[in-house]
C-alpha cells in the first residue's frame, strides 16, 4: 500500500490495511491493530477468498442467509465476488470477538448497511470492486469503508456535477487536468464511506456534502466549502496494490475504548453460548 498522490487525503485513523490471504489470517495481526488503534481495515484480493466448489456444504453454513441471496445473482462473476466478499467479512469479525465464522449471522439495516446480528460492541463495513475485497471494523462506534479502481473514469463523464458540491467543482477546476480523475475518484470513495458509516449509501445525495483535498485532516464541508463536522469523524485515504484507492470514515462515539471484544468476556452467557456454541453436545 501507497499513500495517495499530491492533493490527496493520505494515511487515515486505522493506519495501513492489513493483507489477508486467507481463511488463516494473520488473524493476531489484526487483533492487535484493533486493540491499537480502535479498529482496523483488512483486504483481501478475490482469487483468495474465492471457494474451490461453490455448492461445498460448508459454504452455506458459512453464508448463512447470504447463500440464498448468492444464488439468486445470475451473472457468476457478481456471485463470487459477493461470496468471496462475506468469507473475509465474516472470518475477520469472527477472529476480532475469537468466535467461528459460521456461527455468526450477517444482517442488514435499510440501505444494505450490514452488521453483526446481537453484536453491538463492534461496527463493521464492507466494500469490493474488480479484483480487491475490503473490509473495516471498529469498536468505538461507526466505520464506513470504500473502494474504487485509481483509473475509473469520472472527469468528464458527468459525474463531476452529480456528485459534487459547488466548492468541489472549483477545487476540481482549478486542477491540472491530468490529476483530475484522481481527484474525483478519492472524493468519491470519501463521500461513499461518510455515508456507509451513517447508514445512508446512496441515498445521501453526494452533492450536499463534500471534502477539501489537501487537508492534513480532512473532515466533511457544506456545499459552500464551511466545516460539516467536528472531532468526532476522522478519513483517511491510500492506495492499495496500485490499482485502487480505498477511503474509511471513522466516527468515534465518544463512549471509550471497548477494549475486550472477546465474545467470551463481552457477552452476556446467553449470547456468548449462541455464537460459540458452548454448552452443545
Amino acid at each position: 500500500m501507497a499513500g495517495v498522490g499530491p492533493g490527496g487525503v493520505s494515511g487515515g485513523p486505522l493506519g495501513r490495511p492489513l493483507l489477508i490471504e486467507g481463511p488463516d489470517g494473520p488473524w493476531e495481526a489484526v487483533r492487535r491493530r484493533l486493540a491499537e488503534a480502535g479498529g482496523v481495515m483488512v483486504y483481501g484480493r478475490l482469487a483468495d477468498w474465492l471457494p474451490e466448489d461453490p455448492d461445498d456444504p460448508r459454504l452455506r453454513l458459512l453464508l448463512g442467509r447470504d447463500w440464498s441471496r448468492a444464488q439468486r445473482m445470475a451473472h457468476r462473476h457478481i456471485r463470487s465476488r459477493f461470496v468471496a466478499a462475506r468469507l473475509l467479512l465474516k472470518h475477520a469479525a469472527a477472529a476480532v470477538i475469537e468466535s467461528r465464522p459460521e456461527l455468526l449471522e450477517l444482517a442488514y439495516k435499510p440501505g444494505g448497511r450490514p452488521y453483526l446480528r446481537g453484536c453491538d460492541q463492534i461496527d463493521i463495513s464492507l466494500s469490493h470492486t474488480d479484483e480487491l475485497l475490503v473490509v473495516g471494523i471498529t469498536r468505538r462506534g461507526r466505520i464506513g469503508v470504500d473502494v474504487e479502481l485509481a483509473d475509473r473514469p469520472m472527469s468528464g463523464t458527468g459525474t463531476e456535477n452529480q456528485a459534487c458540491t459547488p466548492y468541489e467543482l472549483a477545487m476540481l477546476k482549478a486542477m491540472a487536468e491530468a490529476r483530475r480523475n484522481g481527484a474525483l475518484v478519492r472524493l468519491w470513495t470519501l463521500k461513499e464511506a461518510y455515508s456507509k458509516a451513517i447508514g445512508q449509501g446512496l441515498r445521501f445525495q453526494f452533492t450536499e456534502f463534500g471534502f477539501r483535498l489537501g487537508d492534513p485532516r480532512a473532515r466533511v464541508l457544506r456545499p459552500d466549502g464551511s466545516p460539516g463536522t467536528g472531532d468526532e469523524w476522522t478519513f483517511g485515504t491510500c492506495a492499495v496494490d496500485r490499482r485502487y484507492t480505498v477511503s474509511v470514515a471513522l466516527f468515534d462515539a465518544g463512549f471509550g475504548d471497548t477494549v475486550d471484544t472477546a465474545a467470551g468476556t463481552m457477552l452476556d452467557p446467553g449470547l456468548f453460548e449462541a455464537l460459540t456454541g458452548a454448552g452443545r453436545g
